[in-house]
């Protein structure tokens, strides 16, 4: 298969899980896979038509084919979206140290990204570190939040934020 047929097979599936024909996207996607095993957009993308359909385990193996293939073989969106849908994964299978280190690595390349921050501080909760995902969560709301109580508040709640034993 040409780089042409694949940039078309593969717009097509996509096309196809956008209209809502999920199971035909998939189909594709995975005879796709198939023929390309090293191209990580195209993992990337049968992950998350798998992910879509309730498929979570039969997704993994794509999102990590899609990371494993270096920083540089996804766009900067797609990547994060990979460490976000994996991670999310892991932590819908019940696998939550995964789940925490995968939105780490996640948040560690993309700290501009809440939606990492807040999956990871999910994931933290179910592993039992129920310190650092609150932690995760107020440093979140911290930098994000336009809420004037919040921004009012800014500094005392980023203080606490870091020890949240701190009752002074």
């Amino acid at each position: 298969m040409n780089a042409d047929s694949r940039d078309i097979r593969l717009t097509e599936a996509v096309a196809l899980r956008t209209a809502g024909r999920r199971e035909e996207a998939r189909d594709l996607l995975v005879a796709l896979a198939d023929h390309h095993p090293d191209d990580a957009e195209i993992a990337y993308q049968t992950a998350w038509a798998h992910d879509v359909l309730g498929l979570e385990a039969d997704a993994v193996p794509y999102y990590e084919r899609a990371l494993a293939a270096g920083p540089d073989s996804l766009g900067a969106e797609d990547r994060g979206g990979a460490f976000l849908g994996l991670g999310s994964t892991y932590r819908v299978l019940g696998r939550y140290e995964d789940a925490v280190a995968t939105l780490r690595r996640g948040a560690e390349e993309f700290p501009e990204d809440g939606a990492l921050r807040a999956f990871l501080a999910m994931a933290l909760f179910n592993a039992g570190e129920a310190h650092d995902s609150v932690r995760t969560l107020l440093r979140l709301l911290v930098e994000s939040s336009e809420d004037p109580s919040v921004q009012r508040y800014r500094s005392a709640i980023a203080y606490y934020a870091e020890d949240l034993h701190r009752v002074e």
